[in-house]
């Protein structure tokens, strides 16, 4: 597959990185790392939904200066390689299609890796609110070439029996525990509608920018996996940067701190806060949800053990005032 992109295939060697929505792998070229690539899962995202991400990517790369990856095109200059087990056997007749992509290797280490040992690791969510605020400017000025198409990120689309990850409701949990829950998600998703949801900013998002898609090399930030990006809520990306970990004590300076980097790049109102805090909610239910399909080592045992009691931590929070994070 490597011979696409016009490695020699007796000198390149993949090693498998993670699997997730998708598998991701380290090209090796004479023993050294030279690219990442991702292969998606079959029927997961349609071919001109990718192409269209690369092609967002490209765009940011050349007109913001928050670094990204770099696309690598193929040797013949398209953006995505597709192969099939049906053309080898006859047996696999009617199997989707693989489509994989690749980017060239960032050198460095997960944020989300060395953030606990940094000796302020609160301020690194202030640069990934100045680097969201920079990519939400360039989303409003960009004019997407002809065929442009990703998916939404709509309420319906977080949570509930159409999410795109799973129904929270689908995890084990006791009655009282859902009553607050679903208690949580009424409330959230009617400020929403009294907040003027269509209104509150709306256009490409990142959609899952937090420090596990976040290199740092030398202090130099390079943000990662775009494979969630879509048309959503511009404070969806507030949201999504604190996955996972809402419910943590430290979980109010982080958002401060992001806020400010924001800030510093594009206005908030107070208004805008609380839908972004109502947003969180959601995401928190989304992410929930997300459990409900995944296998559990897909996150640190900790922190996959502290979702369901950390969500209703969090729902009670929200219950109790709009703007609970920042409390």
């Amino acid at each position: 597959m490597t011979g696409a992109w016009g490695l020699d295939p007796h000198r390149t060697q993949l090693v498998l990185i993670a699997v997730s929505e998708n598998a991701t792998f380290r090209i090796e070229v004479d023993a050294r790392p030279y690219a990442v690539l991702r292969v998606h899962r079959p029927g997961y995202v349609d071919p001109a939904q990718i192409r269209s991400e690369l092609q967002w990517v490209q765009s940011l790369e050349d007109e913001v200066d928050i670094s990204v990856p770099e696309v690598m095109p193929l040797a013949n200059g398209d953006l995505l390689h597709t192969c099939s087990r049906a053309a080898l056997d006859e047996e696999a007749a009617g199997e989707a299609p693989w489509h994989m992509v690749a980017f060239a290797f960032v050198l460095g280490a997960v944020l989300e890796d060395i953030i606990d040992v940094l000796p302020d690791p609160s301020s690194y969510y202030r640069r990934i609110g100045r680097a969201t605020a920079k990519f939400h400017s360039h989303a409003e000025a960009w004019r997407p070439p002809v065929g442009f198409d990703r998916f939404e990120w709509r309420v319906e689309d977080m949570i509930g029996g159409s999410s795109r990850w799973g129904d929270w409701r689908a995890a084990a949990m006791t009655a009282s525990q859902h009553e607050v829950l679903e208690a949580a998600e009424s409330v959230a998703v009617e400020q929403l509608h009294d907040n003027d949801a269509e209104g509150r900013g709306w256009g490409l998002i990142h959609a899952d920018l937090r420090p596990s898609n976040i290199m740092m090399h030398e202090d130099r930030l390079t943000v990662i996996d775009f494979d969630d990006c879509g048309y959503g809520w511009y404070l969806y990306d507030f949201a999504s940067a604190l996955s996972f970990i809402e419910h943590e004590p430290y979980a109010g300076q982080i958002a401060r701190e992001w806020l400010a980097g924001y800030r510093s790049v594009r206005e908030l109102s107070a208004r805008d806060i609380r839908f972004g805090c109502a947003l969180s909610m959601l995401r928190r239910l989304t992410m929930l949800g997300w459990t409900t399909t995944h296998r559990r080592d897909a996150l640190p045992p900790a922190i996959w053990d502290a979702q369901l009691p950390g969500a209703v931590d969090v729902a009670r929070r929200f219950l109790n005032s709009s703007t609970w994070l920042l409390d």
